[in-house]
């Protein structure tokens, strides 16, 4: 008996329509697509399938990532984020405004993918900024590659959604950063309180290929699926050097950083690291050790960090994994020292003496130096002094925006001090801009300070 999820291609009246020409901003503005029922429903066969039977190797895998209704529900979701095009420099509205709009271009990417003709672009190189001053290398693809990619990761997903550990949070289905700062709370106030604050160099770039193809052919036996991967990992870069002249090279190591599946494949293989770390023979039973990982950011929590431990991550991390570890940027530390603290995912972690005077001392959660930082940055942009004749409820407006996020990133712990000096730095800088963009001197109405002028403006307080 086959006991495959279906593979049956829905009807045409069962595929959900491709949105009409004039809804492209709606859809730009809109943060999460809902899957049409047939490829939700598929999405749930095939996790329940791998979580009842976790060794099973799926086999047929390859029609589903071309299904018609995947295709465009991928293609929903790659319209929804409308980003930059990658080297051809066609973008959603392209597509949209293309003989035969968003219908005909997915008809062509399904029938390319079905006969197997489908070849990838290459990946545009650029490089973006790191906190360090250094700077991240970043692949673009184009909007093709972006919709078969995000085909294959509604898809394989579910698969290894079922598999993965609950220590890792990055890039997972109902799964987000703050709970990855919970978890690291609750151990802290469990008694873990030795830290070993890892950094890897390049985590994304230095993965090896066939380590990888390894990892992701414990569950997928499909060859088809497994060369679209591959194609995928060896994809051509091309990027322009500052005398303006290209340069074509093929990755040898790494994921496809920037494209659709890259974090999918990234999380597989460290999956596997986590899995080790949980064995008989890892940490988590001869250390007592927790783990909590977010993407290729980890860090180790114990009651003693001991000899024994640090040279199984650093062993295992880099002579397995063959991953390397920044040991510059790595620390290990106790919190129970006064002065020391964990940052990590933009928050920062430390014991406080009790502000009672009292000889208790508390876990004290509270955004990072880095991200206050990040937060004037913000601001400052904000109320640049290209935008003086922008008019203040606009303005007002678009910081509000940001500052509810903002604040609902940073609601855990004792944020309320840093609430304060954002929102003071903002308000300073906005009557900057309400005193500059007037060629006389700008006064609040009568009996109002600035302060009190723009909350009537709009401003909303943190």
């Amino acid at each position: 008996m086959d006991h495959r999820p279906t593979t049956e291609e829905p009807k045409n009246e069962d595929l959900p329509p491709v949105p009409p020409e004039p809804s492209l901003e709606w859809w730009a503005v809109r943060r999460k697509v809902k899957l049409p029922v047939k490829v939700a429903e598929l999405r749930r066969k095939l996790y329940l399938k791998a979580k009842q039977e976790s060794k099973f190797r799926f086999y047929a895998l390859y029609d589903r990532i071309y299904r018609r209704d995947v295709l465009t529900a991928a293609w929903w979701i790659v319209l929804a984020k409308n980003k930059s095009p990658g080297l051809d420099g066609v973008t959603c509205q392209d597509i949209v405004d293309a003989p035969g709009g968003a219908n005909k271009y997915l008809d062509d990417l399904h029938e390319s993918l079905k006969n197997k003709t489908y070849k990838p672009d290459r990946v545009l190189r650029a490089y973006i900024d790191k906190p360090d001053g250094g700077k991240r290398p970043l692949g673009i693809p184009t909007m093709r590659d972006r919709i078969v990619q995000t085909a294959a990761v509604l898809i394989l997903e579910s698969i290894f959604e079922a598999d993965f550990l609950d220590t890792s949070y990055a890039y997972r289905p109902g799964r987000d950063a703050n709970d990855a700062v919970q978890a690291i709370a609750g151990h802290l106030r469990e008694g873990y309180r030795e830290v070993y604050d890892a950094d890897l160099k390049g985590c994304f770039d230095s993965i090896p290929h066939a380590k990888l193809l390894l990892a992701i052919e414990k569950r997928i036996a499909d060859r088809a699926v497994l060369q679209l991967i591959q194609m995928w990992l060896r994809c051509e870069l091309e990027e322009t050097d500052s005398d303006g002249k290209k340069h074509v090279t093929r990755s040898q190591r790494g994921t496809p950083q920037g494209g659709v599946i890259s974090a999918l494949l990234s999380n597989v293989y460290l999956h596997w690291f986590e899995v080790a770390f949980h064995k008989e023979s890892g940490p988590a039973h001869f250390a007592k050790a927790k783990i909590v990982r977010y993407a290729d950011d980890f860090v180790v929590l114990a009651r003693y960090q001991g000899r024994q431990l640090r040279q199984w991550l650093e062993t295992t991390l880099e002579d397995r994994f063959e991953l390397t570890i920044n040991r510059d940027k790595t620390r290990v530390f106790n919190l129970n020292v006064p002065g020391h603290s964990l940052d990590f995912l933009s928050y920062t972690f430390r014991y406080d003496q009790d502000l009672s005077g009292g000889r208790h001392r508390y876990l004290n959660i509270f955004p990072s130096r880095k991200a206050l930082a990040k937060a004037r940055d913000k601001i400052r942009h904000f109320t640049r002094p290209s935008r003086s004749f922008m008019p203040i409820v606009p303005m007002i407006a678009d910081v509000n925006r940001w500052q509810t996020g903002w604040v609902n990133y940073f609601r855990i712990g004792y944020p309320r001090k840093a609430f304060r000096a954002i929102h003071a730095y903002t308000v300073e800088k906005l009557t900057k801009h309400l005193k500059r963009r007037s060629q006389r001197p700008y006064r609040p109405p009568e009996g109002k300070s600035f302060y009190a002028h723009l909350h009537d403006l709009g401003l909303r307080r943190p």
